[in-house]
């Protein structure tokens, strides 16, 4: 980087910069632009933009010019103390021009530093700061001073509209997750065994192979809730989907799809001894309200039991009813052996 030759006009700065913060597909790469086009025409010995993370104290560096590792590193060091004149200008919302410094081997330096600032519903909020240092003696005009204000002006949009387009990515990830899952427990909802349950069966059809699906109940659900409230029967619902869940295979799936019914689809033939690891796992848990946690379970099995997911799902209610009758933490199939 050329740093000694004065630009003709600082102002062409600012047309590569928004080129960069326009084009630029991360926020890393549109900083790096906006520097790049910076140095070029204000010619600065070095420059650095640092941002505040939500997640971590302080201003972190994320690019910079005309410095190597150590010095990088020393101004990451540096910008802990308040009075750093980049944790100044971030704390302060104001701009430091003409600040007089000296560099490692002694030389006279010359810096501008500057609050990247946002604004929202009227308020102001800083998101970091940027900064610039030549080499003295060089004195900044009201063209480079207007030029520097523009060019922090587009990195903190440029920050802004990341941390915007993160916040947009995460909520759609919140509502995709939360069309999917039961939010109490974090397994699938009914909408989604469902759909699972159907493509399962497609692929066992076409296959010839087998799929298992398994129905359970908690025994005696309403006493624990009527004994020890919803708080009870909350944790009682959120300790069985652990059992669920850690219990079953990969290619298995688990929901919950009523109060406090729970499913399983599990490919293949080994849906009772499934069932009966997860009864075993959850006749395990300590009890809650002073009550065991147990459960029953039906299980049926295409295509023995039901050529598509409604059949399915009758037969495996209709063994989960003779297991209850049977008593707590049975298991029962849904082919009736005396039928």
């Amino acid at each position: 980087m050329s740093t000694d030759r004065p630009p003709s006009d600082p102002r062409a700065a600012l047309t590569g910069a928004i080129d960069a913060v326009a084009r630029s597909a991360s926020l890393e790469a549109a900083l790096d632009g906006l520097l790049v086009a910076a140095a070029d025409a204000l010619r600065p010995a070095m420059a650095a933009i640092l941002i505040s993370d939500p997640d971590r104290p302080g201003l972190q560096l994320v690019v910079s010019h005309g410095m190597d590792e150590v010095a990088a590193a020393r101004l990451e060091l540096a910008v802990t103390d308040p009075a750093d004149p980049f944790a100044t200008a971030a704390m302060t919302r104001t701009a430091t021009f003409d600040r007089e410094a000296a560099m490692p081997d002694g030389s006279a330096f010359v810096g501008a530093y500057l609050p990247l600032v946002v604004s929202s519903a009227g308020v102001e909020a800083s998101v970091g700061a940027i900064g610039f240092g030549w080499r003295a003696p060089r004195v900044l005009d009201g063209t480079d001073r207007a030029t520097l204000g523009g060019l922090a002006s587009l990195a903190a949009l440029a920050v802004d509209r990341a941390r915007l387009a993160s916040t947009a990515a995460e909520r759609s990830e919140w509502f995709e997750r939360m069309a999917h899952t039961d939010p109490l427990t974090g397994l699938a909802n009914e909408r989604t065994i469902g759909r699972i349950l159907e493509l399962e069966l497609a692929r066992a059809a076409r296959q010839a192979s087998e799929v298992s699906f398994a129905m359970f109940d908690i025994d005696d659900f309403r006493a624990t809730n009527e004994l020890g409230g919803h708080e009870a029967g909350d944790d009682v619902l959120r300790r069985v989907a652990s059992v669920l869940a850690e219990s079953v295979r990969m290619v298995d799936t688990v929901g919950r799809v009523g109060g406090d019914e729970f499913v399983l689809v599990a490919p293949g033939s080994a849906g009772t001894m499934v069932a009966q690891r997860i009864i075993a796992g959850i006749a395990a848990l300590p009890p809650v309200a002073g009550r065991p946690i147990t459960v029953s379970a039906g299980v049926a099995h295409f295509p023995v039991d039901g050529s598509d997911a409604a059949e399915l799902i009758a037969a495996a209610t209709e063994g989960l009813a003779r297991a209850r009758a049977e008593g707590r933490g049975s298991v029962a199939s849904g082919v009736d052996p005396e039928g």
